[in-house]
């Protein structure tokens, strides 16, 4: 015999049990009822008005699908008789889950670095939420939770798999990182939610630019050394050693390069260039 109720049965709650069947009569017939198999559940027995007696299932304790999916019961029935007869009947109960648990992120911030030449389309990162329940009520969906629209161009969210990819070029001189916040959502409306942090890190992938500013249009061969011919600015928009910047002219040349790192004179628009070079007779 099968039985089966939902996880989130009331305690006390009553399942009709299959009646033993005894063709004697009087005390020879069915007497008691016996239940054995676990403590959830308990037994009453109904006198009916013809003395015929049936018996009741009845729910003691809660149930939780995720720690007991089944449970396996045995009914006796046992007449009055001498000697006493009695016969057995097995009854599994089968507990039906219910929406009981919400999915569970395994990380409560997912955090990576990407370089920012990584090709376009290229999966990044995968986030992952479990649920205990089953079927319908276990099924999780990811989306996004909280995310910018420009964000939201750049990545996409595989609502199965939780996998997120790149959909556009990174550029760490433009946005050096991302955040955004993601959801996972079973079958029965109940959700989580994660934040994704995307630390996007550099590469050389601009060259230096170099701008001359000329003081004198020419110089004469007897001009006092020390004179200033020109200023350069040299400026490399990539971060750390990639922008690092080492300025040289040919040996054999009669100038030289002073390096400075503040304004020169009445040019106060290089102040802020800190990869500038003086050429000096």
């Amino acid at each position: 015999t099968f039985i089966s109720l939902y996880e989130a049965s009331t305690v006390g709650s009553r399942f009709p049990l299959p009646e033993a069947q005894d063709p004697d009569l009087g005390i020879n017939s069915i007497q008691t009822y016996q239940l054995t198999g676990s403590s959830h559940f308990s037994l009453e027995v109904q006198v009916e008005e013809n003395g015929a007696k049936s018996a009741e299932l009845v729910l003691g304790k809660n149930l939780d699908r995720e720690e007991q999916s089944v449970f396996n019961l045995i009914l006796t029935a046992t007449d009055g008789g001498d000697p006493v007869r009695s016969s057995t009947a097995n009854i599994q109960v089968i507990v039906l889950d219910a929406n009981d648990n919400a999915p569970v992120f395994s990380k409560p911030i997912y955090e990576m670095s990407i370089k920012e030449n990584i090709l376009n389309g290229s999966s990044i990162a995968t986030v992952s939420a479990t649920d205990l329940d089953e079927g319908q009520n276990g099924e999780i969906k990811y989306s996004f939770k909280k995310i910018t629209k420009k964000d939201s161009k750049m990545f996409i969210l595989n609502s199965t798999t939780g996998t997120i990819t790149l959909m556009g070029n990174l550029d760490y001189e433009e946005s050096s990182s991302y955040d955004f916040e993601v959801k996972a959502e079973d079958g029965g409306g109940l959700s989580d939610w994660s934040k994704v942090v995307i630390i996007v890190t550099d590469v050389n992938d601009n060259a230096p630019e170099l701008s001359i500013t000329f003081f004198i249009n020419t110089i004469s061969e007897n001009s006092p050394i020390g004179t200033v011919i020109a200023l350069l600015n040299v400026q490399d928009e990539d971060s750390g050693v990639n922008g690092e910047v080492t300025c040289s002219i040919p040996s054999k040349l009669p100038f030289q390069l002073k390096h400075i790192l503040k304004c020169i004179g009445n040019f106060p628009e290089y102040k802020d260039f800190l990869n500038a070079a003086t050429a000096i007779v």
